[in-house]
């Protein structure tokens, strides 16, 4: 999968292990595309390749406007945002060990 957000020109791309720290998911990958076409395009591109290469239909989300796509493998979801909708919710914080906000006493 990291491969293929590579190779669609994705920026900023983050591999965050969730294994014992949550039964969504093994994996999440968050990064951004340029533009809502370019992200639109790294996840259908994305999810193309699953089908091809592993017989693996992921469900997407939020194509529509593609301001940010969901694209869920299972085992591995992928988050592909715009730079402003990426920074405005922040899942690296919310995901990241030790990335936690936190607010001076």
């Amino acid at each position: 999968m990291l491969a293929s957000v590579e190779d669609d020109k994705a920026e900023d791309i983050v591999q965050i292990d969730l294994r014992g720290r949550s039964d969504v998911a093994d994996y999440m990958v968050i990064c951004s595309g340029r533009s809502s076409r370019q992200v639109a395009a790294i996840a259908e591109k994305l999810s193309e390749r699953l089908k091809e290469r592993f017989g693996v239909i992921a469900k997407m989300e939020g194509k529509e406007t593609a301001d940010w796509v969901l694209v869920d493998s299972g085992d591995v979801i992928v988050h592909v945002f715009r730079p402003e909708v990426r920074e405005f919710y922040q899942l690296e914080k919310m995901w990241l060990p030790g990335a936690a906000h936190r607010t001076p006493i």
